[in-house]
């Protein structure tokens, strides 16, 4: 694809390049295999619903990266990468999961053939898409390299966002506001939870304007009553009922970039410990959002979110949020840096985060949530514009 009709700048494209190099040659790497959809599409572009099979992107410390995958993909490369159509190879049909050979013996050939057979060679070991039995065929057809686990070699290059990438994550929040907006607008009780899940569907891959949505990372969360005290189940065929809270975590996509958003509707009159609950819970993100600035750390942020919920006797055993941006399924997070008590990560300009301290009780839950973003100076930004609040319809 011609880099004037790709998503980014060239000048972005190398800013990410370089980073990922200073951190190779500090590792004492000669060559990355990056397998992490996220990784390729951050280097190179590359976006299509492949990885349900091996593909990634080899990355030395000197010319541009090269995407190897799946033959029938190798024009989805070309459409969507902003390199040579040189820089794209591919392996025959005949290894997808087949039982007798593999796609990295092919990887293994060209790993080989590059001049890297006996060369320092990261992969990402922990990661959805780099299998057992991937890195064993791989490392048996590099019997002279030394596979380093790099994991996150690349994601943690990814955590301070450029201004280009800001434009794009606001474009996600956007959505997200109003997917939010929707939800408070159409759902009643008797509503079946499918039917409204539809509509929020609809929303976020409609957009607005020439924002329009991408499929996000994590489908629409939408637990109620006792379910909401479990924080991932999803949606079914029931109604929406009168006396009980379903909270919506979802997230707007645009570009594969999410800015996720929480909030949590009441059916009814809400009990005064959830009422009292939420206004902590305002108050707890208020006061992290506050001590979110360059110089402090993540920790910080943790510990401002507790003191506000003990006032109210809740303990949180979980973390409060995590570094998000670019992902694809299944998870929008980073996974880099955690907003938790232990994590002594400083905060910098241009990090994102999913402020996200959901409260999971034994028999009820709910969540107000805020993607943020540390600016120059002051407190962070939240990407979003939606009241914090528990949401009340009769």
């Amino acid at each position: 694809m011609p880099i004037e009709n790709a998503p980014f700048s060239q000048a972005e494209y190398d800013r990410r390049i370089r980073l990922v190099r200073t951190a190779m040659a500090e590792a004492g790497i000669d060559v990355m295999f990056i397998t992490n959809p996220s990784n390729q599409n951050w280097l190179t572009g590359y976006d299509g619903w492949s990885f349900y099979v091996h593909q990634g992107v080899i990355l030395s410390l000197e010319g541009d990266p090269i995407w190897w995958g799946r033959l029938q993909d190798a024009n989805g490369a070309r459409r969507t990468v902003w390199m040579q159509d040189d820089k794209i190879i591919y392996y025959a049909d005949r290894y997808i999961q087949a039982p007798d050979i593999h796609p990295m013996e092919d990887l293994a050939s060209h790993l080989r053939i590059m001049g890297f057979g006996d060369k320092n060679i990261g992969v990402e070991m922990e990661t959805y898409y780099f299998t057992a039995r991937a890195f064993a065929v791989l490392a048996e057809g590099l019997p002279d390299a030394q596979l380093v686990d790099a994991s996150t070699l690349v994601n943690w290059q990814r955590l301070i966002k450029s201004d280009e990438e800001l434009a794009f994550m606001r474009r996600a929040a956007r959505i997200s506001e109003l997917v939010i907006g929707r939800a408070v607008e159409i759902a009643e009780p008797g509503m079946r939870k499918h039917d409204l899940v539809g509509e929020l569907f609809k929303t976020s891959v409609q957009g607005e304007d020439d924002s329009w949505g991408d499929y996000p990372a994590i489908v629409p969360l939408l637990p109620s009553g006792e379910d909401a005290s479990a924080p991932h189940l999803t949606w079914n065929g029931e109604a929406l009922k009168k006396g009980e809270a379903t909270f919506i975590e979802q997230s707007g996509c645009y570009r594969r970039y999410h800015a996720p958003l929480s909030r949590t509707i009441f059916f009814g009159k809400p009990p005064q410990f959830m009422a009292d609950a939420s206004a902590a819970l305002t108050e707890g993100l208020n006061a992290g959002i506050e001590v979110a600035r360059p110089g402090n750390r993540a920790c910080d942020i943790a510990r401002a979110l507790d003191t506000e919920l003990l006032k109210v006797g809740i303990e949180r055993p979980n973390r409060c949020g995590y570094a998000v941006g670019l992902s694809y399924p299944p998870d929008w997070g980073e996974h880099t840096v955690s907003l938790r008590a232990m994590d002594e990560t400083v905060l910098e300009p241009g990090m994102t985060f999913h402020f996200m301290p959901g409260l999971w009780m034994d028999d009820w839950g709910l969540e107000t949530t805020e993607t943020i973003l540390i600016r120059e100076d002051g407190p962070a930004e939240a990407l979003c514009n939606v009241e914090r609040k528990l949401f009340v319809k009769d």
